[in-house]
C-alpha cells in the first residue's frame, strides 16, 4: 500500500510504510461509528463497534499505540464486536487538538503523548466505561485489551479499576523513563493489580527487554496476583499490528486466540 494510499485508508504516517496485505474486518452483523464521551472536561472522541441485535453485551475498552485512533485500532474493535463484544477505543489523547495519525515521524509523537498523565488517562477510561454501560454494555463483563503504549495502559487500568474482569497486554513496556506525570510503572504497581492480566511478549523486542518482562512477572508472583505470560520467540515489538512490517502472523494469530481464552476463563467472552 502507497503511503498516500494508507493514509487515506486512516492508517498513520509515523508508524511507517503500511503493508499491503493488513486485515480488514467488514462491518456485517455490526453496529459501529465515531463517538463522543463525556469526559471530566468535556467531550473524548472515540470508535466503537457492537453486534447488531445482541443485549448487554459485554464490554471490551481498546487502548491504542501512540499512533493516534487510526483504522489498525478501529479494526481491532470490529473483530472483538465480531466475538460478541461491545468494543470501544477511546481517543484520549485528543486534548492535544492535533491528529496523531498525521504526525510524519514519531520523535515529533513522543513529547505529545508523554505529557498524558496517569490520572487523566485512568478518569477518561472510566469514563468510556460509564458511556459503554450508558449504551446497554454489560459492565459486569468488562475487559481491556492494548498494544504497545495501549498494553502499558491495560496494566495501569488493571491496578485501578475494581470493576474490571481481565486485561490482556500485547507488548505493554513494564517499565516507564522518568515522568513525573506516571507516579508508578506497571512493575511497580504489582501489588495493587486488582484483575488477572496476561502479557504477550516479543523475544526480539529490542525496546522490552525480556528481563524485564521476568521482572514483571516476579513482582507479581510475589504480590500472589494473577498473570499469565507468553513470550513469542523471534517476535519483534509490534507483531500483532498486521499493518506494519513487524507483524508476525503466527505470533499474532496465537496472541488473538490466547487473548480470547483469557477473556473466557474470566467471564468477559462467553
Amino acid at each position: 500500500m502507497t503511503a498516500s494510499a494508507a493514509v487515506t485508508a486512516g492508517y498513520t504516517l509515523a508508524a511507517g510504510p503500511v503493508r499491503a496485505d493488513v486485515i480488514t474486518t467488514d462491518t456485517e452483523g455490526l453496529t459501529t461509528g465515531d463517538v463522543k464521551i463525556k469526559v471530566a472536561d468535556g467531550e473524548m472522541p472515540g470508535y466503537f463497534a457492537r453486534p447488531k441485535g445482541v443485549a448487554n453485551p459485554p464490554v471490551v475498552l481498546v487502548a491504542m499505540e501512540i499512533f493516534g485512533l487510526h483504522e489498525y485500532i478501529k479494526d481491532v474493535t470490529r473483530r472483538l464486536a465480531k466475538l460478541g463484544a461491545l468494543a470501544i477505543a477511546p481517543d484520549y489523547y485528543y486534548r492535544k487538538g492535533v491528529d496523531l495519525t498525521k504526525i510524519t515521524d514519531i520523535p515529533a509523537l513522543l513529547p505529545i503523548v508523554n505529557s498524558k498523565p496517569d490520572a487523566e488517562l485512568l478518569s477518561d477510561l472510566d469514563s468510556t466505561v460509564a458511556w459503554a454501560k450508558a449504551q446497554g454494555g454489560d459492565t459486569s463483563r468488562l475487559g481491556i485489551i492494548g498494544f504497545c503504549r495501549g498494553g502499558r495502559t491495560v496494566w495501569e487500568y488493571s491496578a485501578h479499576s475494581s470493576e474490571l474482569k481481565a486485561g490482556v497486554a500485547f507488548y505493554g513496556p513494564p517499565v516507564d523513563p522518568p515522568n513525573p506525570l506516571w507516579p508508578k510503572s506497571p512493575t511497580q504497581l504489582a501489588p495493587e493489580m486488582k484483575a488477572p492480566v496476561l502479557g504477550l511478549y516479543g523475544e526480539a523486542d529490542t525496546g522490552i527487554p525480556v528481563a524485564t518482562v521476568e521482572a514483571l512477572k516476579t513482582a507479581l508472583a510475589e504480590a500472589k496476583k494473577t498473570a499469565e505470560f507468553k513470550i513469542y520467540p523471534a517476535a519483534p515489538h509490534g507483531f500483532h499490528a498486521d499493518y506494519r512490517a513487524s507483524y508476525r502472523k503466527e505470533a499474532a494469530e496465537d496472541g488473538w486466540n490466547q487473548m480470547q481464552a483469557w477473556f473466557k476463563k474470566y467471564k468477559v467472552l462467553s
